[in-house]
């Protein structure tokens, strides 16, 4: 398929992550239509873009019927894990996500958003790896046509983003000398979000991504267009 024409679903589009994912999505050519679920309005306008309205992701059910057609998911909804106590991060993160995946077609290609150091083994001493690590495994043994786990590090956002948290624009000159320093735990939200892009419209071996394979897929997708 040397030129293909996906319609994506991506949540999370009232948050940095998820808007910066949907911006770029939006603005690929390989992206015919995006779909747009969250509980309330996007604030953008666009000619691929379509928005539906979720008013509780713990109760999805309604959805399975509109997201039939889609051929990937991009999952960017997420809770920091400061100041919660296992069961309530639990509850935020596996069983929102395990929840709406259940809702997706299974020929479709799921894409969730996790974090550098989680911990696949579920067994470790760090609450939030244990968890999220629990999350990757238990996407994987969905059925899903192809599950990722994509494992960012720090975030540089995107320009004239909406939705980016306000400390960035505190923290926003350290990024080219966390590039020098710890480059391998550190890109930019434009990467992020061509490399889930990447691998939606061209299938890769390698399900787990981390921030250097995030940088590498973000380069094969900018060269491809």
């Amino acid at each position: 398929m040397e030129n293909p024409q996906i319609k994506v679903i991506v949540t999370g589009v009232t948050g940095m992550v998820g808007e910066g994912v949907m911006l770029e999505a939006l603005r690929s050519p390989f992206v015919k239509e995006v779909l747009a679920i969250s509980r309330k309005p996007s604030g953008h306008k666009h000619p691929k873009l379509k928005e539906y309205f979720l008013a509780d992701f713990y109760e999805p059910e309604e959805i399975k019927e509109v997201v039939k057609d889609y051929d990937a998911c991009l999952f960017c909804l997420g809770v920091s894990s400061v100041g919660m106590k296992e069961e309530e991060f639990r509850r935020k993160t596996y069983d929102l996500t395990l929840g709406f995946a259940a809702q997706m077609p299974k020929n479709i290609s799921f894409s969730y958003i996790s974090g550098m150091s989680t911990d696949s083994t579920e067994k470790g001493s760090i609450m939030w790896a244990r968890v999220k690590g629990k999350t990757e495994n238990d996407l994987k043994k969905m059925g899903f046509r192809d599950s990722y786990s994509f494992r960012p590090g720090y975030l540089q956002p995107m320009r004239g983003n909406k939705f980016t948290l306000k400390y960035y624009k505190y923290i926003d000159w350290m990024y080219p000398l966390l590039l020098l320093v710890a480059g391998k735990t550190a890109s930019t939200l434009e990467e992020l979000a061509k490399a889930m892009i990447e691998v939606a419209a061209f299938p890769t071996e390698k399900k787990t991504i981390e921030v250097v394979d995030i940088k590498a897929l973000a380069e094969q997708m900018s060269h491809r267009i």
